[in-house]
């Protein structure tokens, strides 16, 4: 590999921009680090040139390690958007002057470059005599003058007009290409990471979020940020059931959606792409899975394609959650379509505002994230709304693009009725003494996953991640790593061994355990963590370790309810100001003893 990040951290006032991102570029590739402003990717661009330091994890470069060699002796190539080309010299002085430096014959070098960057004839001109896209082809110029065995180019069309950018683009992958040199471009354009890349890597909040092929992130994102960032998207709520996937009263077709896997019924996240929609006059006309009905609220021509926005209707109208004008949350654009028509499908089937008509599906993509929306639990309405407007659970609802349903449940004060309604998403409940009480009783009413937040709590830096026994382990990995991907800190997953000679003989264990668990967490559900391994009472160990750290928040996966009061039961009766997720899913020998 040419370009090898293990767990990169950097931090900046104790808060990390770059969130233990681990990363393999080949050999001649054209990898581009794709994300919003503030997401961190130019950091780290910057601690793999050697300009900036890392805090914690491994940078190297050809099977070297790097991590603490200085920027001029890493010998890479770094193309900044504003050009950084020295004013007073010519086209040629710019280029040689990195062969100067480094005691490398300049004049051939210099012909060979200006050819490869189509900038022939200019070597006696200024920088203040070129346009933008020519200044910036002397800055890659100059950049690949010492033949550096890595390239990176941050942002550098950024400053450049449309066609003039498109062009550069074009310039720049062919020498890529004829150099064979590896290359990691810097961008937020999804158009740029979609025309340049062998492969994108998505990054928000300091995390990679997933790393593919250009189609195949599209067709098959893994993450809520990605189905929308890449492109247009729109996410429901669904019902997976035996039959296939359902949308309120309304079920599609499951030999025309992609497989789902588990059998247990749950409530799911689809991606429905804008041109996968077919609209005709009547569901009799659609010759796709019809999903509802709906009203044409909106009409954008944009040339080759017509942009809608459509009303859905019928039941199907309370699983929309987003859209890529939604602000997300439980107020987002509910229940508005976005659609994509070519001509030919306008010319065939033409549509005026307030127009209704049948909504089709061609295709439907589940994610795969065990989160999907909130359900905030109280004993009476204002205890409801209070917990509905928590500062964290509003921001997770936000950044998940999902919503909060608030649901009154009075035997949630003696816990000794069944709810009123089966549990669907993230149950929400407020801490207190009676924690403990009300989590058995959710698990007992089909809560997957239940959310305990203290009245007052900052959002959570840390993330402890533990589990009580391997029954538990893959969902609450899984948990975690939907929830990581929306919170901008840091996740440790803490195995505890007992305490005495009897803990210090699985020592080997331990650390097998702990390798395995972050292993699993790469491999399977794309969540970077770090590992600890401590000794003594699983309750003792995680609450010394919550005190100790700041802003901390603890995700607690168990198989048996019993567990929540025998091993873990000081958790919950310490009057702890710490946010906590309880993922439960029942062994083989627990299943139906929830009691």
């Amino acid at each position: 590999m040419s370009i090898t990040l293990d767990q990169v951290t950097k931090r900046y006032q104790g808060s990390p921009v770059v969130n233990d991102v681990s990363l393999e570029v080949g050999e001649g590739e054209f990898y581009v680090l794709l994300g919003p402003s503030g997401s961190g990717k130019s950091t780290l661009l910057r601690a793999i040139a050697g300009l900036t330091g890392v805090d914690h994890g491994r940078i190297a470069l050809h099977g070297n390690d790097v991590t603490h060699v200085s920027a001029r002796q890493r010998g890479v190539g770094l193309v900044f958007q504003n050009y950084a080309l020295f004013r007073h010299m010519t086209v040629g002085e710019n280029i040689e002057f990195a062969l100067k430096v480094r005691r490398m014959k300049s004049a051939e070098r210099r012909k060979e470059l200006l050819r490869l960057v189509a900038l022939e004839g200019m070597d006696d001109r200024l920088p203040t005599q070129l346009s933008g896209g020519q200044q910036q082809r002397v800055a890659v110029a100059r950049a690949l003058a010492h033949k550096p065995p890595v390239l990176l180019l941050d942002e550098p069309f950024g400053a450049l007009d449309a066609k003039i950018r498109e062009e550069l683009r074009r310039t720049i992958r062919q020498v890529q290409r004829e150099l064979k040199i590896t290359t990691v471009l810097v961008t937020h354009d999804q158009e740029e990471a979609f025309a340049m890349a062998d492969r994108i890597g998505v990054m928000n909040l300091g995390r990679l979020l997933e790393s593919g092929k250009p189609d195949e992130l599209y067709a098959r994102p893994a993450t809520r940020f990605v189905a929308t960032f890449l492109g247009a998207a729109n996410l429901l709520l669904a019902r997976q059931t035996e039959q296939g996937i359902r949308f309120g009263a309304a079920p599609v077709n499951a030999r025309r959606v992609e497989k789902l896997e588990g059998g247990r019924e749950q409530e799911v996240v689809a991606v429905l792409r804008p041109e996968e929609v077919e609209l005709a006059p009547t569901r009799d006309n659609l010759r796709t899975n019809f999903i509802a009905n709906g009203i044409v609220e909106e009409q954008v021509f944009t040339g080759a394609f017509e942009r809608m926005r459509v009303r859905m209707a019928d039941g199907a109208a309370n699983a929309h959650i987003a859209s890529p004008n939604a602000n997300g949350g439980s107020n987002g654009s509910a229940a508005l379509l976005d659609v994509t028509r070519t001509q030919h499908e306008q010319r065939l089937f033409p549509l005026s505002l307030g127009q209704s008509v049948a909504i089709g599906v061609r295709r439907i993509h589940v994610l795969p994230t065990p989160l999907s929306s909130y359900t905030a639990y109280g004993s009476d309405e204002a205890s409801c709304e209070r917990l509905s407007q928590h500062p964290l659970l509003v921001e997770l609802a936000s950044r998940m693009k999902t919503r909060i349903i608030k649901r009154n449940e009075a035997p949630l004060v003696a816990c000794d009725a069944p709810a009123s309604a089966p549990v669907s998403g993230v149950a929400v409940i407020a801490a207190g003494q009676k924690t403990a009480d009300q989590l058995q009783w959710l698990l007992q009413n089909g809560a997957g996953e239940v959310l305990v937040l203290p009245a007052h709590s900052s959002p959570p830096q840390k993330v402890l991640i533990h589990w009580a026994d391997d029954s538990a382990r893959r969902s609450t990995l899984a948990v975690a790593a939907s929830l990581l991907r929306h919170v901008a800190a840091e996740a440790v997953y803490v195995g505890i061994l007992p305490e005495g000679s009897g803990g210090e003989s699985q020592r080997p264990f331990g650390v097998r355990t702990l390798l395995d668990a972050r292993s699993e967490a790469q491999a399977v559900h794309g969540l970077e963590m770090r590992t600890e391994l401590r000794f003594g009472a699983a309750a003792d160990e995680l609450q010394r370790q919550l005190t100790e750290s700041q802003d901390p928040m603890l995700i607690l996966g168990v198989s048996d309810p019993a567990q929540l009061r025998g091993t873990f039961g000081t958790l919950f009766t310490s009057g702890a100001t710490y946010p906590m997720m309880i993922v439960y899913r029942p062994s083989k020998d627990s299943e139906g003893a929830v009691e």
